[in-house]
């Protein structure tokens, strides 16, 4: 699998035939002591949403899960709307 270097991706769905608006963020964040942190915040555009922290020991492990949820949202139709900065 290809290594992601970005600091955060972002997805987003849109269907207005089924007034469906929504967003996914994926970010890779050190934490205070010394583990990654995959961030995930989705919900609909517009609106707050919701946010989800996993822990893992190292970057490498964080990278592997961004990229298994990169692939699952996509299959659901999301697409990447945040270039790599």
């Amino acid at each position: 699998m290809s290594k992601l270097t970005v600091p955060y991706l972002v997805l987003q769905r849109c269907d207005p035939a089924r007034n469906m608006a929504r967003f996914y963020v994926l970010t890779i964040e050190p934490t205070l002591f010394g583990d990654t942190a995959l961030v995930r915040e989705w919900g609909r555009l517009g609106q707050r949403g919701r946010r989800r922290m996993d822990l893992f020991a190292g970057r490498v492990q964080a990278v592997e899960e961004l990229e298994a949820w990169l692939v699952r949202k996509t299959r659901r139709g999301y697409v990447q709307k945040s270039p790599a900065p």
